[in-house]
């Protein structure tokens, strides 16, 4: 008989299969609370002990305080930040993975998760217009994904501009870029050239404006460009940007997490068409794709410049390494990591087994909802756009509101279980903002929350 913690335990397994079942059976999802007062909580001390603890008694306590203490982000009610709606075929072969010990690091341990997730990245890679050969790996989010992507740029970058100092070279971004973006600059050592632009959008003409007017041109080695920025839904100039990063030879990066699954919609089309000039690109399948946490793709236009820049190397890794004319395909040599689960396989899961025409539909009916409630917002008088709807992005305002309105609203639509909406900021005021993502929001409850906030 082998170690009691890897003996099969039946009667455990079924208490969390049957969990499961409840989980995925829900139609819809409900928030539930989230609560922010640690008073509220249940005391853990004492559960991490030498004999160890009930499993059913754990599971009851998580099921039962914990999670009801958790907001769900695949509810049709989360409309904050950017939501996480994963298709039950993506959450069912997560549980596929999970049970599988899957170590998605290399071809040589995981060779059939590689081709699968593969599959997935150049499927993205084509809708995205990129060349063929293109590709990269699934790596843990939006962040890991544009660190990992601007470290390649800045090291073929180096190599473009051999007579500027390493600490002086710069990418040039927007002030509306993601965080992530100025943070990954600050991690590698790259300094952002910020270029200002004309109503939040990094136009091509912001471009060349700004480096006309900079002493030192010559030390930017690339551009970083926002299919949807997060907060706004704003979509950068990708066509002009990217034809002058190929006409001066400067690496561009195109940040899609968010926005670049509208790659999937007709309605945006020619806007994304320029993400086929970037060099990386980034979209997480984990926010508008339908997978569950945590999931990004990474593509490289050429994939192996950046395994020659980014692969680690070690004598005990050598194995993963054949000669080139050999070499077989290691998502662990496009970013920064090592060991990996294959998070790119239930999105692949999903979208094989639920078809494109789902996944075309299924955006889709996020952009509609937001066109719809612009033109709510426009037929009532307490309420008023900030900036027109973009992508599946809404923001608006309350005439006569500040910030502790907003959140006073915020917080009593969450706890009457109606919706999860938060203010945001736009331009140093406090405004309202919907996120829309899961393709069962309803115009009735968009119609209700703008109801609510007449009192």
């Amino acid at each position: 008989m082998g170690h009691q913690m890897f003996t099969y335990n039946e009667k455990t397994s079924e208490a969390i299969f049957a969990y499961c079942r409840k989980r995925l059976a829900m139609d819809p999802v409900p928030l539930d609370y989230g609560s922010l007062d640690p008073s509220a909580l249940p005391d853990l001390a004492g559960l991490i002990n030498p004999e160890g603890s009930n499993p059913e008694e754990i599971l009851n306590l998580f099921t039962e305080r914990l999670a009801e203490a958790v907001v769900s982000a695949d509810s049709p009610g989360f409309l904050a930040f950017i939501p996480n709606a994963p298709t039950k075929n993506s959450l069912l072969f997560d549980m596929v993975v999970a049970c599988s010990g899957l170590n998605g690091t290399s071809w040589l341990e995981s060779a059939g998760a590689v081709l699968a997730e593969n599959q997935a990245l150049e499927f993205l890679s084509h809708r995205a217009g990129l060349p063929k050969g293109s590709g990269g790996a699934f790596v843990s989010g939006g962040s890991m994904g544009n660190l990992s992507g601007l470290t390649v740029g800045r090291d073929v970058g180096r190599t473009r501009r051999p007579n500027v100092a390493p600490h002086e070279l710069r990418f040039a971004i927007s002030s509306d870029a993601h965080s992530s973006i100025g943070k990954a600059l600050h991690v590698i050592g790259i300094e952002p050239l910020l270029v200002p632009t004309n109503n939040h959008r990094f136009t091509r003409e912001n471009l060349e404006a700004a480096l006309a007017g900079d002493p030192r041109p010559d030390t930017v080695i690339g551009v970083v460009a926002t299919s949807g920025t997060t907060n706004a839904g704003i979509i950068d100039d990708l066509e002009g940007l990217g034809n002058y990063a190929r006409e001066h030879e400067l690496w561009f990066h195109v940040d899609g997490a968010y926005g670049g699954a509208a790659i999937m919609s007709k309605t945006y089309q020619s806007a994304l068409s320029g993400i086929r000039h970037a060099d990386s690109f980034v979209v997480d399948p984990h926010k508008w794709l339908f997978a569950p946490l945590d999931c990004a793709a990474l593509i490289y236009r050429d994939p192996t410049t950046a395994r020659k820049i980014i692969a680690q190397q070690a004598s005990y890794l050598d194995v993963l390494h054949p000669d080139d004319e050999h070499y077989e395909w290691n998502p662990s040599d496009f970013a920064f990591h090592l060991s990996r689960r294959p998070r790119g396989l239930p999105f692949w899961y999903s979208l094989v087994t639920n078809g494109v025409t789902a996944y075309e539909t299924a955006v889709q009916a996020a952009i509609d909802l937001a066109q719809a409630t612009e033109k709510m917002i426009n037929e009532m008088e307490h309420v008023e756009m900030v900036r027109p709807a973009s992508l599946s992005i809404v923001l608006y305002r309350r005439k006569g509101w500040g910030e502790k309105e907003y959140l006073s609203w915020s917080q009593k639509l969450l706890r009457e279980q109606i919706a999860f909406v938060t203010p945001s900021k736009w331009e140093g005021e406090s405004v309202a903002r919907f996120a829309f993502l899961h393709p069962d929001t309803s115009e009735d409850l968009v119609r209700e929350i703008l109801e609510s906030m007449r009192d």
